[in-house]
């Protein structure tokens, strides 16, 4: 990448971090903005499946993460009354690679920020940009304080709404409403969970997931057709309710949330931008391109993907960026689009009462599917 000496990303969300550290730690300089002036993370944890933990680990995160959250090798399938219906061993992608985990939001943040700002990252923030002009040998960029900059290219990770997007297509595609939303509640570790549990056979497909050593975090599915509005002090009433039916570990976390209690609440959304992802020396990367919803906790995962196959199709391309950006695009979409498409096909699934054990199927054959080399 001798070509390449100075590049901007749009984005300070997972997907941002991970190209800049990439990038840093090829001695590239690397300037990254973010349009929040705090840079908060917002949820309570993501599950983290075993081909984002092996992507995290070629990133050279995975012992922290480890660390802070939490890892393990089985799923116990229950009925939503609390019965058990199966325990699985989940197969392992390499040796001594965990098989799943899950990790606190802001602990992931914690971890990939500290590494940003360690390799000499500029971090700027409360910014983003308002103008790109972009020509043979590099990008002129004017962003919002009225400050100008030249960068070799411009990454776009700035999300699901990404302005980056909109400013390289005219014709970008648009967010689109699923018809659920998705809940998560942050919770102490009950006594006895040793393992993911996944409840079946409700309208409200929920789960508990670890994501540190001492705490857990339920999420929830419901059907919501109408996109519905909920103040937040009225949350918990609404989770006691969504999971009024629910018994085993969900029914003694339903029943001790009180107000104080963490929980986010979000209608799902996802977008699929067709190729190309660039546009002369601009990429678009991670939600900005394929943004999907939570059904097989991949979002985090492909999105870390992108920041190590950018580097490398960016290093095979003997100068040509817009080369390296087609070969980027056509490695990535066919296995970005099987994680928008399979998780909004499950959840379609759901909303029309599919049995569980065919949305178990519709899972288990994109996850293996996910299974496959980078």
């Amino acid at each position: 990448m001798k070509s390449i000496n100075k590049i901007l990303i749009v984005g300070g969300g997972i997907g941002g971090m991970a190209t800049a550290i990439h990038f840093a730690e090829a001695g590239i300089t690397v300037d990254l903005i973010d349009l929040d002036p705090e840079w908060r993370v917002y949820g309570a944890g993501i599950t983290i499946t075993g081909p984002t933990l092996r992507a995290y680990k070629r990133l050279g995160l995975l012992d922290q993460i480890k660390a802070v959250g939490a890892v393990t090798n089985g799923t116990k399938l229950l009925h939503f009354s609390g019965a058990l219906i199966q325990e699985m061993d989940e197969p392992l992608i390499e040796h001594g690679l965990p098989a799943t985990g899950g990790i606190l939001r802001p602990d992931l943040h914690a971890i990939m920020s500290a590494r940003v700002r360690e390799l000499g990252v500029s971090v700027r923030l409360g910014l983003t940009v308002n103008a790109l002009d972009s020509d043979a040998s590099g990008v002129d960029v004017r962003f919002s304080d009225g400050s100008i900059g030249r960068y070799d290219l411009v990454i776009g990770a700035d999300g699901i709404y990404s302005k980056i997007r909109d400013m390289l297509f005219p014709q970008a595609v648009k967010p689109r409403f699923t018809g659920q939303s998705s809940w998560r509640i942050l919770c102490d570790r009950p006594a006895d969970f040793d393992r993911t549990e996944i409840y079946l056979g409700h309208r409200n497909l929920a789960g508990i997931t670890a994501c540190s050593p001492t705490q857990c975090y339920v999420f929830m599915l419901n059907i919501d057709p109408n996109r519905t509005w909920i103040k937040p002090e009225d949350f918990p009433e609404t989770v006691r309710g969504l999971l009024a039916d629910f018994g085993g570990n969900l029914a003694k976390i339903r029943d001790a949330v009180t107000a104080e209690t963490s929980v986010v609440y979000r209608p799902l959304e996802s977008a699929l931008q067709l190729p190309p992802w660039h546009k002369g020396r601009v990429l678009l990367i991670g939600d900005a391109a394929h943004a999907t919803t939570p059904h097989l906790a991949s979002g985090a995962g492909i999105a870390v993907e992108d920041a190590l196959v950018l580097r490398e199709e960016l290093a095979a391309c003997d100068g040509d960026i817009e080369a390296g950006f087609a070969a980027f695009t056509n490695r990535r979409f066919e296995r970005c689009k099987l994680v928008v498409d399979s998780s909004v096909a499950i959840g379609d699934a759901q909303i029309g009462h599919a049995p569980p054990d065919q949305i178990g199927m519709m899972m288990g054959k994109a996850l293996h599917a996910l299974f496959a080399e980078i």
